[in-house]
């Protein structure tokens, strides 16, 4: 092993070390930033690494790639609502497996250029560079479309649409085994081969997408997060000769992204299978809101509220995505501040699926500095509820949807939600009487210990503060 050799296994290694140590501190709130920064540090190593193995030639475009990622990723940092990172977040999952994609399709021209020969390993890795970065591609689109708006988050579905996915799919894997054995049918370009299989995939992407609602996104995003993970880990593969770094890099991000998605399923009370090819989502017939809703709504005043808050000695706090989208974590923040010099005992009740992608009602809290230990996981926050004088629910809807409680008949039916419906008072801060992701009404506005404070969220938790702060 010479010198040269030996400085770049090691910049590797110490790159996979910080990967680890970074993945690790990701675990918790409280150390999020630090792992940001130690993964932030690992990549540096390993490009630096990737800098001195490959050719001349990449001292001048790899660094050109750097700037213009930097550049791209301020722009993004500065410019994007935090209200949308989910979304963004999707379409990182799309960016990695397009670019595992033509990693692939760049190692094919260059052994078509140079007359190497591939190896049966690198071969198979190739097809499944193709197979996966292409699903994750444009599921990710569909994901990132459904989360912006774009495209209807109410699940496509139509008859036979299993066996339409197997067939695709099955399709992408011939297309795969004759890329890495031509001679299975004779004639054919084995170069065109990967590009109708790459197609294929694209169209399965699509197809396993689709068909899911909106309230599954979180689960999706996770789950697409594992497959450009897995796709990077084989275009490591693909590379001649093989990259461990990036093999070590997309294998922890496909295994800590399947892990995250098993536990999203589970928080969910769903199996993965259920998610992508049952009918998770799927439109049923219930109840119309006009029959829950007729005559049992009690609308509040941000006065009664904080007349209400005045005479309470616990309060509850429950996020969703409402929140985001109506930037009220400051004035949320405001009044547990209020609430908490004045003796009340202030909680947040975190649900796992609560906002568009996992941890974000933890990180949009975290930026207002409220503390760690106040945010309640849902198994941890549900055995006070019964003990809880107000609860108030801003901007969710699904995760405490008394209909969960059902063993089946709608599309949350048995997901695990957060018991606020036993709290002794329910305050849901809210626009309309519209539905969630799951499209279907929720009893629990109509329940007799809730009160419906219709406004908008920032506009109204600002005149319950307003109202509170001037409260006797």
């Amino acid at each position: 092993m010479n010198e040269m050799t030996l400085i770049v296994k090691t910049l590797y290694l110490l790159g996979a070390v910080f990967f680890i140590l970074g993945l690790k501190a990701l675990s918790s709130p409280k150390t999020a930033v630090r792992g940001n920064l130690t993964g932030a540090f690992g990549m540096v190593l390993a490009i630096a690494g990737a800098l001195l193995q490959g050719p001349q030639f990449s001292l001048i475009w790899v660094p050109v790639g750097v700037l213009a990622g930097i550049l791209i990723g301020v722009i993004l940092a500065v410019t994007v609502d935090f209200k949308a990172m989910p979304q963004l977040v999707g379409l990182f999952n799309g960016f990695g497996g397009i670019a595992s994609v033509l990693v692939a399709a760049s190692m094919i021209l260059l052994t078509l250029i140079t007359g190497q020969k591939e190896t049966p390993i690198s071969a198979v890795a190739t097809a499944a560079t193709g197979i996966v970065g292409a699903v994750t591609f444009w599921g990710s689109l569909v994901a990132f479309g459904k989360l912006q708006g774009l495209i209807s988050e109410r699940p496509l579905r139509y008859p036979g649409e299993q066996v339409v996915k197997v067939l695709v799919a099955l399709a992408a894997l011939a297309f795969g085994v004759i890329y890495v054995n031509p001679d299975l049918v004779g004639g054919f370009d084995r170069n065109m081969s990967y590009w109708i299989m790459a197609a294929v995939a694209s169209v399965l992407g699509l197809l396993l997408t689709l068909p899911i609602g909106g309230a599954d996104m979180p689960i999706v995003i996770a789950l697409l997060n594992s497959y450009s993970g897995i796709a990077a880990a084989a275009s490591g593969f693909v590379l001649n000769p093989p990259n461990s770094i990036l093999i070590i890099a997309g294998a922890l991000v496909g295994a800590s992204g399947i892990i995250l998605t098993q536990l999203m399923c589970k928080a969910m009370n769903r199996s993965l299978a259920n998610v992508l090819f049952g009918g998770v989502g799927a439109i049923v017939e219930t109840a119309k809101g006009d029959d829950i809703y007729a005559g049992k709504i009690k609308s509040t005043s941000a006065e009664e509220i904080a007349v209400i808050l005045k005479n309470a000695q616990r309060v509850v706090f429950v996020p969703g995505y409402g929140m985001a989208v109506g930037r009220a974590a400051t004035p949320v923040r405001q009044l547990f501040e209020a609430l908490e010099k004045d003796g009340v005992t202030v909680e947040f009740g975190i649900h796992p699926v609560a906002g568009r992608m996992p941890g974000h009602m933890n990180v949009l809290l975290a930026e207002e500095n409220i503390p760690y230990d106040k945010l309640k996981e849902m198994d941890e926050i549900n055995p006070s509820f019964p003990n809880t004088d107000v609860t108030i629910v801003l901007g969710a809807n699904d995760v405490v949807n008394p209909i969960a409680r059902e063993s089946q008949g709608t599309p949350i039916s048995g997901m695990p939600i957060l018991d606020v419906d036993k709290s002794r008072t329910v305050i849901v801060v809210k626009r309309s009487l519209a539905p969630g992701f799951a499209g279907i009404p929720n009893p629990l506005f109509a329940n007799d210990n809730t009160l419906m404070f219709f406004a908008d969220a920032k506009k109204g938790m600002e005149d319950v503060v307003k109202a509170y702060k001037e409260a006797d």
